[in-house]
């Protein structure tokens, strides 16, 4: 684990009015730093504690229901010596030279790659450690009784025979030198760090209607603005009629965007907004515009992976492995597509602009990437960075849709504002509608996969092509995005892959995208796993073995990568009873690395294909590490169970003529209570650094349903398994 720490000591931090506050954090240049005094410089604070005793965490990544409200401050409040009852905490300002993602290279300040507990372990748990070292120091001095002999119990100081709170000493705290390495607590004193007892900071307010996400932001004298877009990629405004709109009471105005991808539509409130969206009359330039429909763009696919790749991801010599797969004893092979799909978060995108005193801007956003929007809205409204603020709110939802490359629905918004006099803020707001039809997507990819066995059912060759959207190349084509042309978002959980498996090739073609492609939970894992653990049930298949004992076959070197995969599918093959299902049910299983994490599922079924197949139950063991947060670990892979089946089950992004088909949940309906009759997970002990939850639950769910589906039905290798004849109760 790398820690970020220095051996310079921490400076002593006050907040701007007269009560004294402590401010505990890590510098940019990974030294220890606190300010002191209304006329100094805050550097990176974690943690903020008032004279008043009040403990705040500074919460560097935003809350879509993931967990890093509660995470977060569990690491300081375990640090400090506090109860979860008596910290509190706050979305961090955009500042990315202060609260810069270490897992993104350290240049940017965002949330994703279910990197939130792994970029920010050490250093929170080093914020309250030093802040905790700091008050005690203060009060061995007040006392005269030596820091060995003072703890902090529940924010109490206590020691020599004395006993105050925190607040007493902040004051005595801020005009002291903090410590140079404050030491951290051993895991054997942990009360709150891996304790399932502890429960989610943010869910009372979301109870309680306290929670404040961006859809719920309103402003005296505000305007709100919808937008017309472009039904295809490329199209632009021709020209546009708003005599219908003109009579709607509220409509305000409309206008063309100044990149000419929509129009504009301004009123009083929400309602007006899409009432005079929906009667314009507008003409669209569509001779740049992308036409496809999904036949096209699946035949494309299939096209590709029969022919050459483009690119060896490999470096394998592919013709050797091909004339070994021609000599094998067995050859199992097959062609898989995975159509496009929408992150359709329940919050739809929504975010507000205004002014400030300054000359600048505040953003009010469920925002996930601060660095992009910060760097475009100043951009669009000719602003220096520093002048554009953003108050990170709650988001109902993400899963990847609010952090794309050109911060879509942001910009959207300066724009808007941009264009006003900029005397009242400009609420954008975006309908489910505009979510299905004008969002970006999961890439569609196609996989074919040649495997061969020898004699003794040993897998000898392995031929992996994929052909697929690229993430990367949409957004910057270099060296950095896509290292000799490979998009690692394409290939991610093919290569490389935790299996030993002898003779694998592995090639990739990009198609050119029919529309606006970008990450999605688990990105490229979403369909690799899928690949790679409905190849491996049938390699087992082939060799005539069990599907878990084959898996373990394949996974015995003495590496820690391995040995946590496999404890991983033995642990989910125990507990999912593996191999005794009741009669009438069937069972599947998948496991998958992906975020640095480990997940294993069981999935086990009743019914069949043509009468309805009923998902029974899901049980799930997972290596996270270090588990901080019990609680929300298991909340997050029942969610990423539930989003990766949901979607595999029946949804997909249709085109034609270059238009999405879908609509709303009605077409593009997502799980629902009763698909999944429980989930059961299991969370592997352990004392590695904590990875990801977010997403890695998600890859492993849609083939664990495949594989026990094709124990007496068909191998659905065609998604949604709706359309490949699968129906469900």
């Amino acid at each position: 684990m790398n820690l970020v720490t220095s051996r310079r000591s921490f400076l002593q931090g006050a907040a701007a009015s007269s009560a004294a506050v402590l401010v505990i954090g890590i510098a940019p240049s990974g030294l220890m730093a606190a300010t002191n005094g209304a006329d100094t410089t805050m550097l990176n604070p974690f943690v903020k504690i008032s004279n008043d005793g009040t403990v705040t965490a500074i919460i560097k990544h935003f809350e879509s229901g993931q967990g890093p409200a509660t995470g977060l401050t569990t690491l300081i409040a375990e640090e400090l010596g506090i109860s979860m009852d008596a910290i509190d905490y706050e979305f961090a300002p955009v500042n990315p030279q202060l609260y810069a993602n270490t897992a993104f290279g350290g240049m940017t300040q965002g949330t994703g790659g279910s990197s939130s507990m792994y970029d920010s372990y050490p250093q929170y748990r080093l914020a309250g450690a030093a802040a905790r070292e700091v008050l005690l120091q203060a009060a061995s001095q007040e006392w005269g009784v030596p820091v060995t002999q003072l703890t902090i119990e529940d924010g109490t100081i206590s020691g020599g025979g004395n006993s105050a709170s925190l607040g007493e000493f902040v004051e005595a705290a801020s005009q002291l030198q903090a410590p140079q390495d404050p030491q951290l607590k051993d895991p054997s004193q942990f009360k709150l760090i891996g304790n399932a007892s502890v429960h989610r900071k943010d869910t009372p307010p979301k109870v309680n209607g306290t929670a404040q996400y961006a859809m719920d932001i309103h402003h005296d004298n505000q305007m709100v603005v919808a937008i017309k877009r472009t039904p295809r990629l490329g199209g632009t405004v021709a020209s546009f009629d708003d005599s219908g709109a003109s009579d709607i009471n509220g409509f305000i105005r409309a206008a063309v965007l100044p990149n000419k991808a929509g129009v504009a539509v301004y009123a009083d409130d929400t309602w007006a907004a899409f009432q005079a969206r929906d009667a314009l009359d507008v003409t669209w330039d569509n001779s740049a515009a992308e036409s496809r429909s999904s036949d096209q763009v699946f035949d494309e696919l299939m096209a590709a992976v029969n022919e050459a790749p483009k690119y060896n991801v490999s470096e394998t010599d592919q013709s050797e492995v091909a004339t070994a797969i021609d000599q094998a004893n067995h050859v199992v092979e097959e062609t898989f597509y995975f159509p496009l799909l929408a992150h359709a978060p329940m919050e739809p995108l929504t975010c507000t602009l205004e002014a400030t005193d300054d000359g600048g801007v505040v953003l009010y956003d469920g925002c996930q990437t601060p660095t992009g929007p910060q760097g475009a809205i100043a951009q669009i409204l000719d602003l220096p960075s520093e002048k554009v603020q953003i108050e990170t709110m709650f988001a109902g939802g993400s899963f990847g849709r609010r952090s794309t490359s050109n911060s879509d629905y942001q910009s959207e918004a300066a724009y808007a504002f941009g264009m006003t006099d900029r005397s009242r803020p400009v609420k954008l707001v975006w309908s489910r509608e505009d979510d299905i039809t004008g969002g970006f997507y999961r890439p569609a990819f196609a996989h074919k996969v040649r495997v061969g066995l020898d004699a003794n059912g040993n897998i000898i060759g392995w031929d992996h092509r994929i052909a697929g959207q690229s993430i990367a190349k949409g957004i910057d084509v270099n060296d950095a995005a896509a290292p000799n042309g490979i998009d690692h978002a394409s290939v991610e959980g093919v290569f490389p892959t935790p299996y030993t498996i002898p003779g694998m090739f592995v090639g990739l073609t990009d198609i050119k995208p029919a529309t606006t492609v970008s990450w999605w939970r688990s990105v490229g894992n979403t369909h690799t796993g899928y690949v790679m653990e409905s190849m491996m049930d049938l390699a087992a298949k082939a060799a005539g073995r069990d599907p878990v004992a084959f898996r373990l076959d394949h996974l015995t070197e003495d590496t820690l990568e391995q040995q946590r995969m496999a404890a991983a599918l033995q642990m989910v093959a125990e507990k999912g009873n593996w191999g005794n299902a009741p009669e009438g049910h069937a069972q599947g299983i998948a496991v998958h690395m992906s975020f640095r994490s480990y997940v294993a599922e069981v999935v086990e079924i009743s019914g069949d294909v043509d009468n309805g197949i009923k998902i029974e139950k899901v049980t799930c063991a997972v290596d996270c590490g270090l588990a901080v947060n019990p609680d929300v670990v298991k909340a997050q892979m029942q969610s990423g169970i539930g989003y990766g089946i949901g979607h595999a089950m029946r949804d997909e992004i249709t085109l034609e003529d270059g238009v999405v088909q879908q609509s709303n949940f009605s077409d593009y309906e997502p799980l629902r209570i009763t698909d999944i009759g429980a989930i059961e997970v299991h969370i592997i002990p352990s004392t590695e650094v904590p990875t990801g939850v977010g997403e890695p639950g998600t890859p492993p769910s849609a083939p664990a349903l495949a594989n026990a589906i094709a124990v007496s039905g068909p191998r659905v290798t065609r998604l949604p398994m709706n359309k490949a004849g699968v129906t469900f109760a």
